[in-house]
Order: C-alpha cells, then sequence, then structure tokens
C-alpha cells in the first residue's frame, strides 16, 4: 500500500470514529511480528503490520487502526492512553474497537508440538518442544504427554 494513501485512510477514519484529524506519520512496519500495529508516543507515530491486511482483511485491519488511533487521540488530550487506564477502555468501547486482534493463520502453522494435560486435558501448542518430566500443566500442575 501506498505511504500517501495509508495516511489518507488513517486519516478517514479518525475523521469518521474520533471525529479529529490525524496530522502525524503512520507507517507499514513489515518487522512487527507479533502485534497488528503500534502506537510510539515519543515520536507520535503509527506502526502497522502489513500481514495484517494480507491475511485477516480490510475489516481487521480498520480495527487494528482504530485501536492505535485511541491511543494516539488520548495521549494528545494528555489522557489515559494504555491499555489498563480507564479513559482507553471507555473510548474503545464508544468507537467499537478491539482489544486484541486476531492471531495471524501464517504463524499459527509455526506451532508443531502440542500438549495435553493427563488430569484435565487442557491442550498447548508450542512452537518448541517441552521436556514432559520437567514441566506440568500450568492449570492443575498434572503430567503433560505429547499428542503430535
Amino acid at each position: 500500500m501506498n505511504q500517501t494513501v495509508l495516511k489518507e485512510w488513517v486519516n478517514e477514519i479518525s475523521e469518521h470514529w474520533f471525529g479529529k484529524p490525524y496530522p502525524d506519520e503512520v507507517v507499514m512496519n513489515a518487522r512487527l511480528r507479533t502485534t497488528g500495529g503500534r502506537y510510539i508516543p515519543k515520536y507520535r507515530r503509527i506502526e502497522l503490520n502489513p500481514k495484517y491486511l494480507e491475511e485477516q482483511g480490510e475489516e481487521e485491519f480498520i480495527g487494528i487502526i482504530k485501536h492505535e488511533l485511541c491511543h494516539y487521540h488520548l495521549h494528545v488530550e494528555g489522557k489515559g492512553y494504555q491499555h489498563r487506564d480507564r479513559e482507553f477502555k471507555e473510548l474503545m468501547r464508544e468507537t467499537n474497537s478491539p482489544r486484541h486482534c486476531k492471531p495471524l493463520p501464517s504463524k499459527a502453522q509455526d506451532r508443531k508440538h502440542e500438549y495435553q494435560c493427563e488430569s484435565c486435558s487442557m491442550t498447548y501448542k508450542r512452537v518448541r518442544r517441552v521436556d514432559v518430566k520437567r514441566y506440568r500443566c500450568g492449570k492443575c500442575k498434572g503430567k503433560l504427554k505429547k499428542i503430535h
């Protein structure tokens, strides 16, 4: 996506949902791995993960943009802009922004080791192997066994 098109799109979403323009910088950052986007208060910049637009579609990506705009507008106004702050939670509710983004389907394929607790049947999917003699279930402390 072109930088100017992205800037216009974010500004349009900001005007529609928040009634305020977004004059600062917004960039696509392909190095983001575990998140859909982030707001950097020091530079007043929003960075977005392009993989979410490709794999999840526009609707999910707009939700990520709204979430980051909640951080931005509250920070600019000098209010609580962090996830734990009451003002942030209220603005998220008002704008119907998601708290978390859905996991990427491409990242789910990386989890190739699956373990199950023998007592409570809780399943764990992991990228790396787990030593079942050393580690136990985090829920009930039962023994783990490898499924796949």
